[in-house]
């Protein structure tokens, strides 16, 4: 194990707290950040609703915006009494420069860090529950807009 592989030992909480829906996302997001770029972080983004209607075309999320254009986006979920929210974060700017080598949680998933070689690049404070176990959906719901579909989403909603 490298020592960026040890920073953040892999959190594992009782099965009655999490039925593996949070490392899960975890990994979600690791997968779609590491290797890469922090560009920029937009709480609230206008993003392309995952369910589209006519009257509700898009929504609101989290958005982490990477080198490659590739934009990340992390809704909020809620049903009933299960949710994970984005609470805050906080973006080392003096890190953004350096290649993001892991995702890692403290606290019982309620602290995300995103770090690079020279320590976190960005911190997530999450909260979250998941409801009566495990009968209601929980974790952030995660996509990756290409490149592409940025930029023609982009183009509709006028920018």
């Amino acid at each position: 194990m490298s020592e960026a592989d040890d920073r953040y030992p892999t959190e594992t909480l009782h099965e009655d707290y999490d039925d593996g829906t949070m490392p899960d996302n975890v990994d979600m997001l690791a997968a779609a950040v590491v290797g890469r770029r922090i560009v920029s972080v937009e709480k609230d983004a206008k993003v392309k609703a995952r369910y589209p209607s006519t009257y509700r075309p898009y929504e609101t999320a989290t958005v982490i915006t990477l080198d490659d254009g590739r934009r990340v986006a992390l809704r909020d979920t809620d049903d009933c009494c299960a949710y994970t929210e984005l609470e805050a974060f906080l973006l080392h700017p003096e890190r953004v420069d350096h290649i993001i080598t892991g995702v890692g949680t403290t606290d019982g998933f309620t602290r995300w860090h995103i770090y690079a070689d020279m320590g976190d690049v960005l911190e997530l404070e999450v909260g979250w529950s998941c409801g009566n176990p495990f009968y209601y959906g929980y974790g952030f719901n995660i996509t990756v807009e290409s490149v592409a579909d940025a930029v023609i989403e982009s183009e509709r909603m006028g920018s």
